[in-house]
């Protein structure tokens, strides 16, 4: 699928400002709780440990919590160090995921909405706000797929090149802050070799040949995201190499993951917030990150999807599916396996104990087709442009109106049963 022609004038400075604007709003309060809170519990602790190089939360891989014990080192044992890489790293995504809506559609307002749709979704809002890992994978996953889709518009090689090594960087970064977006980050490569064959056929060797980035060779682009990334995530292990107890060999990858796997598939005890992936698709089951009561108020913050775009999303999902197959939409089919990709990965995962927050690079990546449908709505005349741009005002309004327990604002006893539409929401 070629990749959309330009047509409209590059919204860069636009994208700044509603990354920053994004960034501003996530710093606000962002110290309250003074407490741990949900997840908060492993990862702090095992960051401050990291400091004096005590093994823990061994299950999980270490670039996060070595962003979160850097923060600790540089700014102090508090809130603001805690939360802070994912508030950064949030932001940071949300401006790459733009990038990566500009660079594979060329338009405009899908851009621009695209950006607005992910930071009103509520996942990416919430989970930037608290120390966990999740935020610092995803957000430099898109990074890596933004970096990926400008190699293939660049009209330099070495452009191309330098852009491949930021995509393999990134993504091998991300899957060293968490696993989740393992899926996310082969699909560059998958695209290369697949954009490669249909260029110059089954035969991928002899001749003159040209490939979708100006001047990088399937070897090439095969090391820099394939190789590269898997060098780059292995080079964030090298603390626990010097762990005061039972490190980690060298050129024990193996040996290692083996570990890692083993302790994730061990914990099998129930939780109250547990569910399943077609429950995150329909926005049934949520996570009260935060319930507590402080001076007669009642404070909460809740790990729920948009109910109005999350849902309107499934819609423009089956629009997407038919529209990239019928009308070979490049653009929309790139966001629509994203989403499959990453979100199959659950429906056939081995963990016994899964939670709403693996929902979060799906949920984005619907928010990409989400606002690719959109701007075809708004291609349009009549009702088709009246209609995206309720539906748009509409998917912004439910975030003003659940923001108090998105993050934690004071509240009367007894105002939370204003929010608690659904009982997988209580």
């Amino acid at each position: 699928m070629p990749l959309a022609p330009r047509k409209d004038r590059d919204p860069l400075g636009w994208c700044l400002l509603i990354a920053f604007g994004f960034l501003a709003l996530l710093l606000w309060r962002i110290g309250l709780p003074h407490r741990y809170y949900f997840d908060e519990i492993h990862y702090v602790p095992a960051s401050l440990k990291l400091l004096d190089l005590i093994p823990a939360n061994r299950e999980h891989p270490m670039f996060g919590k070595e962003v979160i014990a850097a923060s600790i080192h540089l700014l102090g044992d508090n809130p603001y160090a805690w939360r802070l890489p994912s508030a950064l790293f949030g932001a940071l995504g949300l401006f790459g995921f733009g990038r990566l809506m500009w660079h594979a559609s060329q338009r405009r307002a899908a851009t621009l909405a695209a950006m607005l749709l992910l930071a009103t979704n509520f996942m990416w809002f919430v989970q930037s706000r608290i120390a966990m890992l999740d935020m610092i994978g995803a957000g430099l996953c898109m990074v890596g797929l933004w970096q990926f889709a400008a190699a293939l518009r660049t009209g330099s090689k070495g452009s191309a090149r330098s852009r491949l090594f930021l995509s393999g960087l990134a993504l091998g970064l991300s899957i060293g802050a968490k696993w989740t977006s393992a899926p996310a980050v082969v699909l560059p490569g998958l695209c290369f070799l697949l954009l490669w064959v249909r260029e110059n056929g089954i035969a991928l060797t002899g001749g003159r040949v040209s490939g979708p980035a100006r001047g990088i060779s399937l070897i090439e682009a095969a090391c820099w995201l394939g190789l590269f990334p898997l060098a780059v995530y292995w080079a964030t292990y090298v603390p626990a190499m010097f762990y005061i107890d039972r490190p980690v060999a060298p050129l024990g990858f193996i040996e290692q993951h083996e570990f890692m796997l083993k302790l994730q598939e061990s914990v099998r005890k129930p939780h109250p917030y547990r569910s399943v992936w077609y429950q995150w698709v329909a926005d049934l089951r949520v996570i009260w990150y935060l319930f507590e009561t402080v001076k007669d108020r009642q404070h909460g913050i809740v790990m729920l999807g948009n109910p109005f775009s999350m849902i309107v999303g499934l819609i423009a999902l089956a629009w997407g599916l038919w529209t990239s197959l019928l009308h070979r939409r490049g653009d929309v089919l790139a966001f629509v396996v994203l989403y499959a990709a990453t979100l199959g990965v659950w429906i056939h995962n081995a963990k016994p104990v899964q939670f709403y927050y693996h929902y979060l690079l799906p949920g984005a990546f619907l928010m990409g087709v989400l606002a690719l449908a959109l701007d075809t709505m708004w291609a349009r005349q009549g009702r088709w442009r009246q209609g995206a741009t309720g539906v748009f005002v509409l998917a912004l309004g439910f975030f003003v109106l659940f923001f108090p327990i998105l993050s934690g604002l004071p509240l009367p006893t007894d105002a939370y049963n204003y929010w608690l539409w659904l009982p997988g929401w209580r």
